[in-house]
């Protein structure tokens, strides 16, 4: 090997590290998203199995759902004014400890009930750190690259989404749905006390540079008013779509595994979620590209599309192979999902912007918590068709709102 060739090589790799925008902290921020990731996307999409396995109905799976929603809206604002005042790197330990506090909770208490309680704080590691990771993406690259870089921490995301849920599937194959979703949780306390300490090595430390930016604000209302005319347009139609998503989003699960002809095991679901994220991978990186060098719009409206058509596709899938394509659709509905994201931090304030990000969230998810919770009153009353049928019209409200 010559002398050139170890620098062409450096030069390749840094072009593409340039090209991906994986700055250092982009890097570390990945490594936290992996390791938390993946054991909560073991046991994230069980949960509904679990809970009925612990003498639970479908409104209790119902409630789960919409209490994701809910927490999700409510920590979104914290999580974006936690970060802005006291750095992202600091923010991000506090949103682990949280979670990592629920875990211990449904490991040692093997009770519906305790779901629920553990819930409140495992699930609040991705609505509290989102904000937060937003923010991270815009102060660390610039505009041009901001898509990417959320495409990148999307991509990333995908990673644990789709080996988590084999895993997980593998462990309920093995060990049962009580014991095998315990075993899981321990895994990601593990997982997820080596993400703290991972992150605070490799993140850098962005409190000190913030000293240009406005004071973090504390109520919500005021971020609302300081909304961009676009984004609350956005906002609403958003909404909308976020309510075809949710009304069926509890049900996959036992859809696949009880209720069709020919019910999949926990090992193909696992594999159905991978294919879904697989799909999800794949698109990012050149939408990506395009939507940094084009209108946003095209993207986002696209994406909306594919939310709208997988409750009405499901509904006539009732086998493995024929669920393949339904989960390729759903993965297709990641099209533009981080060119959406990218445009609410290009719509926000400078200084506020994970702040903004949170009251974006905090708003949509207060209002798409109702169509959680009551998503199980609809499987309840109307069947699985009325529950993926209605949310198919709320898809298409919301995709003829945004065009």
């Amino acid at each position: 090997m010559t002398d050139a060739e170890p620098k062409a090589t450096k030069i390749s790799f840094a072009g593409l590290a340039e090209f991906l925008g994986l700055k250092r902290s982009i890097v570390g921020l990945g490594a936290m998203v992996i390791l938390v990731g993946i054991g909560e996307k073991m046991s994230e999409r069980f949960l509904p199995i679990y809970l009925l396995a612990l003498g639970a109905g479908p409104i209790i799976v119902g409630f789960l759902n919409g209490l994701d929603n809910a927490l999700s809206a409510l920590y979104s604002f914290p999580g974006g004014y936690l970060s802005d005042r006291i750095g992202t790197k600091r923010a991000l330990l506090a949103f682990n400890i949280i979670a990592m506090f629920g875990f211990l909770f449904v490991i040692f208490i093997p009770r519906w009930w305790a779901v629920i309680i553990g819930s409140i704080f495992f699930l609040s590691w991705t609505s509290l750190s989102l904000p937060a990771t937003m923010s991270l993406v815009a102060l660390a690259l610039p505009k041009n690259k901001r898509t990417m870089g959320v495409s990148m921490h999307s991509l990333i995301r995908r990673i644990p989404m789709a080996v988590g849920p084999i895993l997980g599937g593998i462990f309920i194959d093995i060990w049962g749905a009580v014991t095998g979703v315990r075993l899981v949780f321990v895994a990601a306390l593990v997982m997820a006390a080596a993400a703290a300490v991972m992150q605070q090595i490799l993140i850098e430390d962005d409190h000190n540079k913030k000293t240009d930016k406005p004071t973090a604000e504390k109520n919500p209302f005021r971020m609302l008013a300081k909304m961009n005319p676009q984004l609350r347009g956005l906002l609403i139609s958003d909404i909308l779509i976020r309510f075809c998503e949710q009304i069926p989003y509890g049900f996959i699960a036992i859809w696949c595994m009880k209720t069709i002809t020919s019910p999949v095991s926990g090992f193909q679901f696992g594999v159905l979620t991978t294919v879904e994220m697989v799909t999800a991978v794949l698109v990012y990186i050149p939408v990506a590209y395009f939507a940094d060098k084009s209108h946003k719009k095209p993207f986002i409206l696209m994406t909306f599309v594919f939310f709208t058509l997988f409750p009405l596709a499901i509904l006539f899938c009732k086998s493995f192979w024929l669920l393949v394509p339904a989960f390729i659709l759903r993965g297709l509905k990641e099209f533009g999902e981080p060119t959406r994201k990218a445009l609410i931090m290009d719509l926000a304030p400078e200084g506020q912007k994970a702040a903004m990000f949170g009251t974006y969230y905090l708003f949509r998810d207060i209002v798409v918590s109702i169509s959680a919770f009551a998503s199980g009153f609809i499987w309840y009353k109307l069947g699985p068709a009325g529950n993926f049928l209605i949310a198919f019209a709320f898809g298409v409200a919301g995709t003829i709102w945004f065009a």
